[in-house]
């Protein structure tokens, strides 16, 4: 695990588009196309705006897979990832050569965490962009998260803490219009993942950020998990690194 410290969200989410930027061209380079997973909230916005920016990248080439969605809730709505994506990403990039979303409208929830996970077993993915989550969470793995499942993608249950969350970050106007329920990549899958880059901002996640980096590894703070993985970058403004004891990078290699 690599660590970074930026003294500004921005600074982060430049440095953590220009390693994504890097790894996919690499990839499209030796075979031909990139397989991508994106996460959706706020931690989200820098590393997403400036990826778009990003030149030499044949977005035609790449596969993109997102991480979670939320049951029951309309493509439309604001706090819907769908939405987040193809806004914030896809409609800057142009097509891509398939986008796989998670269908949080499906009658049958199972029937499309299985759809999903027959779809990602012929992929290899590349890189995945996560943040980290004030619980611990990535995805929405929330505390005390399955660390054993091997199904790619698995309906969960919301944490109270994840729901006022998503409150806090203005998706919803109350708490009772936060879902309970979400499909969300297991997390197993995102540890198959060959190169993680983790962007997070945001005094109110220090916390988290000092869980899943110094402390040990369990499913109460999910991120934990990111201290096995072979290659993982971690990107934090100044903010969300208070807490941190230890000496970290202040820019990447």
């Amino acid at each position: 695990m690599d660590v970074y410290i930026f003294k500004t969200q921005e600074e982060m989410g430049e440095a953590a588009a220009r390693q994504a930027a890097q790894l996919i061209h690499t990839s499209i380079q030796q075979r031909d196309e990139a397989n991508i997973i994106l996460a959706t909230g706020t931690s989200q916005f820098s590393t997403i705006e400036h990826l778009v920016q990003q030149k030499g990248i044949d977005w035609s080439k790449v596969n993109m897979f997102h991480l979670s969605t939320f049951i029951g809730l309309p493509s439309n709505h604001p706090g819907s990832p769908q939405r987040f994506l193809t806004e914030r990403f896809i409609s800057k990039v142009g097509p891509l050569k398939n986008v796989y979303f998670i269908n949080g409208e499906a009658r049958d929830p199972q029937k499309e965490c299985e759809r999903l996970g027959k779809i990602i077993a012929s992929y290899e993915i590349d890189v995945a962009l996560l943040g980290i989550g004030e619980n611990g969470h990535i995805a929405v793995n929330d505390p005390p998260a399955d660390f054993e499942t091997e199904e790619p993608f698995i309906i969960v249950n919301m944490e109270i803490n994840c729901r006022r969350q998503q409150l806090k970050e203005g998706w919803f106007q109350t708490l009772e219009e936060v879902p309970t329920q979400a499909i969300s990549m297991s997390i197993r899958q995102i540890m198959k993942s060959r190169h993680i880059i983790v962007s997070v901002p945001e005094e109110r996640k220090a916390i988290a950020v000092k869980n899943a980096i110094e402390g040990i590894v369990t499913n109460m703070c999910p991120a934990s998990i990111l201290q096995e993985h072979p290659d993982c970058k971690i990107y934090l403004d100044e903010q969300a690194a208070l807490l941190l004891t230890k000496t970290y990078n202040t820019t990447p290699e």
